[in-house]
């Protein structure tokens, strides 16, 4: 059964910063690349950062030096560090398998079921 949990937001000044965390449980969390992605209000989410099986990462240029992303493949664990928080960081974070052909090939869809997400605020 797919399950993702997200955990680790919380508020923050400018500049600090949060460490979030995905527990997943699923096949297709097992074979996809993962990402973070985040939301906010009468904006569509989007992915901010993914790490492929291969190890290598990849960002949005708005989170680039700032985030990291990692992954723990023996727990189901993904992170994502976030350094330098600025305001236009807010938003409900979320994780999830990123889309690839042979996934989509092999699982019949793009992504797992969405987890409730975690809430970043960042403000003075």
């Amino acid at each position: 059964q797919e399950r993702l949990v997200e955990s680790g937001g919380g508020w923050m000044q400018p500049g600090g910063s949060l460490r979030l965390s995905c527990a997943a449980s699923g096949t297709i969390f097992e074979i996809s690349p993962m990402g973070w992605y985040r939301s906010v209000p009468g904006k569509q989410r989007e992915l901010v950062a993914t790490q492929f099986n291969s190890g290598k990462t990849n960002y949005k240029d708005f989170v680039t030096g700032r985030f990291t992303i990692s992954r723990d493949h023996t727990k189901n664990l993904v992170f994502l560090q976030m350094n330098n928080l600025k305001p236009e960081d807010t938003a409900v974070y979320y994780c999830n398998s990123v889309p690839l052909a042979c996934v989509l090939s092999r699982m019949g869809k793009n992504f797992g079921s969405w987890g409730q997400g975690t809430q970043v605020t960042v403000s003075s």
